[in-house]
C-alpha cells in the first residue's frame, strides 16, 4: 500500500525533506555552471592567450550588461501573469537550464590560433548566451525560497540545503576540473619541447625560451631522462599546460549533469505560496525600477547582504584566476589548486549539520557575524604567507584558507535565508512585496562585483605591479611575477573578509528580536487581509 501524502491546511504537500533535497539540487545545477566562471578567465588568459587589457575590458562589458539584465528579467518574471502548466518559476528555470547546457560549452570553444578579433567575438557571444541563461534560471530559483514556505525556520533549512547543493555543484568545477585540464610536463626524448607550442614567444625573448634550456634540470644542470619532471628554467617549478579541448568537453558534460539536477528539482519541489500574486496589492501600480532601486537602497538588511556578497565575489571570485595562475607559476601545482581549495573549505561542510540548530538558538545575523570574525583571522594569516620561507608557504596558506573557509561557511549557510528575511523586511516597512525585483537587484550588484572584480584583477595582473604577460602562458612568467601574484591573492582574500564583516555585522540589522517582531506583524497583516477578503 502506497504511503499517504500528508497535506497542509491549503491542500499542498507538507514541507519536508523532499523539498530540501530538490532545492539543494537546484543550486547544484546552478553552481555546476557558475563554478566555471574562474575557469573561463584562466581558459581565455592561458589557453586562448588573450591580452590582459583587452580581456579585462571585454569581461567588464559583458558582466555589466548581464548585471543590468538581472533586474530586467526579474521585472519580466514578476509581471508575467500567464498560467504555465508547471508554474511560472519552474518554466523559467527550465528555459534557463536548456540555455546553460548550450551556452556553458559555447564559451569554451577552443580556437587558440584564431585572430584576436575573432577570439573577442567568440568570447562575447558565448558569454552573453551563457550568462543570460544563468540569470533566467537563477533569479526565479532564488525567489522561489519565499514561496516554497513562509515559515522562517523552514526557510533557514532551505538556505542550508541550498548551501550544501551549491557546495556540491561547485566541487566539480572547483576541485575536480583542475586535475583534468592541467597536464604536468614530463620529459619525452622523442619530442622534448612540445609544450613550447602552447605559448607565443615575444620578440626579443627567444633566448629565454631556446629549446636547449628545457633539456636539462635547471637546479642541478643534469640532462633529463624519459619521465623526469620538466622544470621552468625561470622559476624552478614543474611546467604545466592547460588542455583547452578538455575544458570544452568538461563544460559540455557538466551542463548535461546540471540539466538533470534542474529536472529533479522541478519535479520534486512544491510551491505553496502564490507566484502570481499582485506585487503591489494596495495600489496596483506597475513596477518602476527607479523606485524599486530607491526602496532597495533604504532596505538596510538587503544592502548588508549585498555588501557581504559583493565582497565575497570581489575577493574570492576575483582571486580564483590569480590563485590558479599563482599555483601554476609559484608552486608548480595548478592541477592541485582545487584540492587545496577543498581543504580550505572543508570547515563549511563540518559546520553545515549544526547550522539550523545554531540559527534557531542564536539567530542568522549572530551566526554570520561570528563567522565573519573567523574570516578576518584567516585573511590575516593569508597576508603573512608570502613572507614565509617557500618550503612552508603552502602550509601557512592552507591554514589561513581553513579559517577563511570557516567564516565563509557560517555566512553561506544562512546568506539566502538572510536575503529572504530582507525581502520580508521591505514588505514590513513599505507594505509592498517585490520579491523578484529585490532579489534581482541583489543579483545585479553581485553580478556587477563578479564583472568588475575579475576585470580589475586581470588588468592589474598585466601592469608592472604584477608583471603577468599573457603571451607567455604560465610557462614563461618570471619569479618576480609569481611572487607578486602571491601578494595579489592575499590582498583579495583580505578584501573579501572585510566586506563580509561590514555587511553582516555592521549594516545588516535583523537580529533575532527584530525577526520575531517582523514575522508577527506580517502574519497579523495577512490575517487581517484574509478576513477582509472573505467578507
Amino acid at each position: 500500500m502506497a504511503k499517504q501524502v500528508q497535506l497542509d491546511a491549503n491542500g499542498k504537500r507538507k514541507f519536508g525533506i523532499r523539498d530540501k533535497l530538490a532545492y539543494a539540487a537546484g543550486d547544484a545545477g546552478c553552481n555546476l555552471s557558475f563554478g566555471l566562471k574562474s575557469t573561463v578567465q584562466t581558459f581565455w588568459l592561458v589557453y586562448m592567450m588573450m591580452e590582459t587589457g583587452l580581456f579585462s575590458i571585454l569581461l567588464l562589458l559583458v558582466q555589466a550588461w548581464d548585471a543590468v539584465n538581472d533586474p530586467l528579467i526579474g521585472s519580466l518574471i514578476d509581471a508575467d501573469k500567464r498560467k504555465y502548466k508547471m508554474g511560472k518559476y519552474k518554466t523559467y528555470i527550465l528555459i534557463g537550464a536548456i540555455g546553460l547546457l548550450v551556452g556553458g560549452a559555447a564559451v569554451f570553444l577552443p580556437f587558440p590560433k584564431a585572430d584576436m578579433w575573432l577570439k573577442a567575438i567568440l568570447f562575447v557571444i558565448g558569454y552573453i548566451i551563457w550568462d543570460a541563461a544563468y540569470t533566467m534560471a537563477n533569479v526565479p530559483y532564488g525567489t522561489m525560497l519565499n514561496i516554497v514556505t513562509d515559515d522562517a525556520g523552514e526557510r533557514a533549512q532551505l538556505s542550508v540545503f541550498r548551501s550544501i547543493g551549491g557546495a556540491i555543484g561547485g566541487m566539480v568545477p572547483g576541485i575536480i576540473l583542475p586535475m583534468l585540464i592541467w597536464q604536468k610536463v614530463t620529459f619525452d626524448p622523442a619530442n622534448p619541447t612540445w609544450f613550447l607550442d602552447k605559448i607565443e614567444i615575444p620578440e626579443g625573448a627567444e633566448g629565454a625560451f631556446a629549446p636547449e634550456n628545457f633539456l636539462k634540470n635547471p637546479t642541478n644542470g643534469e640532462a633529463y631522462v624519459a619521465g623526469d619532471k620538466v622544470l621552468s628554467p625561470l622559476t624552478g617549478g614543474q611546467i604545466e599546460v592547460l588542455l583547452g579541448d578538455r575544458v570544452f568537453l568538461a563544460a559540455l558534460i557538466m551542463g548535461i549533469i546540471a540539466f538533470v539536477f534542474f529536472i529533479f528539482m522541478i519535479k520534486n519541489i512544491t510551491i505553496r505560496g502564490n507566484e502570481y500574486a499582485e506585487l503591489n496589492q494596495e495600489t496596483g501600480e506597475k513596477i518602476n525600477l527607479i523606485k524599486s532601486l530607491g526602496a532597495f537602497v533604504k532596505n538596510r538588511p538587503a544592502v548588508g547582504c549585498t555588501v557581504a556578497a559583493m565582497g565575497m565575489f570581489l575577493g574570492m571570485q576575483s582571486a580564483s584566476t590569480a590563485n590558479t595562475i599563482m599555483f601554476a607559476t609559484h608552486f608548480g601545482q595548478a592541477s592541485l589548486s582545487g584540492v587545496v581549495m577543498m581543504v580550505g573549505f572543508l570547515p563549511m561542510f563540518i559546520f553545515m549539520p549544526f547550522a539550523t540548530k545554531l540559527v534557531k538558538k542564536y539567530g542568522k545575523k549572530e551566526v554570520a557575524s561570528i563567522g565573519s570574525i573567523a574570516g578576518l583571522i584567516g585573511a590575516a594569516i593569508l597576508c603573512i604567507f608570502p613572507l614565509c620561507p617557500k618550503d612552508i608557504q603552502l602550509i601557512i596558506y592552507m591554514i589561513g584558507l581553513i579559517f577563511f573557509g570557516l567564516g565563509m561557511g557560517f555566512y553561506n549557510c544562512v546568506s539566502w535565508a538572510m536575503m529572504g528575511d530582507a525581502i520580508d523586511y521591505q514588505e514590513w516597512k513599505t507594505g509592498k512585496r517585490e520579491e523578484s525585483v529585490v532579489y534581482a537587484l541583489h543579483s545585479f550588484f553581485r553580478k556587477l562585483a563578479q564583472g568588475v572584480g575579475p576585470a580589475a584583477v586581470i588588468a592589474i595582473m598585466g601592469t608592472p605591479l604584477i608583471g603577468y604577460v599573457s603571451s607567455l602562458g604560465t610557462i614563461g612568467q618570471s619569479p618576480e611575477t609569481a611572487a607578486n601574484l602571491c601578494w595579489l591573492v592575499a590582498a583579495l582574500y583580505a578584501l573579501s573578509a572585510v566586506c563580509q564583516f561590514v555587511g553582516v555585522s555592521v549594516i545588516y540589522n535583523i537580529d533575532q528580536k527584530t525577526l520575531v517582531k517582523m514575522t508577527e506583524d506580517l502574519a497579523s497583516r495577512k490575517e487581517t487581509s484574509d478576513v477582509a477578503e472573505s467578507v
